[in-house]
């Protein structure tokens, strides 16, 4: 099933459900010219005969799975965006898709609005923005990312699932500071020049959380953050909104100041360009 305007945006929906393979093309062919494949076989086949510019990936495929699939695709540019799609989320699974250059995923089941939201926003992306995998052990995952905020909300969602068992509380908390320190240090430290990166490294103990976040900056100077809230006097919490106004910089601050709220160490290197905080899980 094809949508009529050939210049929309092609994709593959590769699914052995038939139902839910049908309903996905039906659904996406409102917007772009959809191919089907039923099985990892007849999905390389079309893909070596035509040029995807997405590919909805199930991972549970017979013969062929999608992780073999994905380690057939060939490595050069251009090549289709994958978004996996999967019941099996364990943190070796998904760390395997993305070191396989799977840019986003999607837990089985799913409601239709949810695929469609992601397909366009995988779609309208920068595809330059390559995710390096250093390590792949779930209990210690390292990522070299480029500096770019756009990284930043996947892999928020991303580095959270890989926490899936903890209580929410603490994936919440886990998750707002990995947030903060990740922005922080692409849009400070990188400067937000995508060809500069941050290395993030993921620890997980039987007792502990610790994540590492180095970014390629000189640093900076506690002192010198008079633009955030850690700056402000116990009785005046506010001082820092009218010097991020008179520097002309977006509203906020509060970052660093919640961050240290919400785990239970917060550290710095003597440059302040590589941060470690760490989450007791007793």
């Amino acid at each position: 099933m094809k949508a009529s305007d050939p210049t929309a945006k092609s994709i593959l929906v590769v699914e052995d459900d038939r139902g839910l393979r049908l309903a996905l093309t039906r659904l996406l062919a409102e917007d772009f010219n959809v191919d089907e494949a039923a099985d990892g076989t007849e999905a390389l086949a079309r893909l070596q005969s035509h040029a995807y510019d997405l590919v909805l990936l199930d991972l549970g495929l017979p013969g062929l799975s999608g992780l073999d699939l994905l380690a057939q695709l060939p490595t050069e540019s251009p090549s289709p965006r994958i978004v996996v799609m999967t019941a099996d989320d364990t943190p070796a699974t998904l760390l395997r898709a993305v070191r396989s250059r799977a840019w986003d995923y999607i837990v089985k089941p799913f409601p239709p609005a949810t695929i469609t939201d992601i397909v366009k926003k995988a779609l309208a992306a920068d595809g330059s923005l390559a995710i390096e995998v250093l390590s792949a052990r779930p209990e210690w995952v390292e990522l070299l990312v480029p500096c770019s905020l756009e990284i930043a909300d996947r892999l928020q969602g991303f580095m959270m699932r890989l926490d899936a068992d903890l209580p929410e509380a603490v994936r919440e908390s886990v998750g707002y500071a990995f947030r903060e320190l990740l922005c922080n240090a692409i849009e400070w430290g990188g400067k937000l020049d995508a060809n500069r990166k941050v290395r993030i490294a993921c620890l997980r103990a039987r007792r502990m959380l610790v994540y590492r976040i180095a970014d390629p900056g000189k640093g900076f100077t506690m002192d010198g953050l008079t633009h955030s809230a850690i700056h402000n006097a116990p009785d005046r919490p506010l001082d820092h909104v009218a010097v991020r106004e008179d520097m002309g910089i977006r509203a906020g601050g509060f970052g660093i100041f919640m961050v240290r709220s919400m785990v239970d160490e917060l550290l710095y290197n003597e440059a302040h360009n590589e941060v470690v905080f760490v989450k007791y899980l007793d």
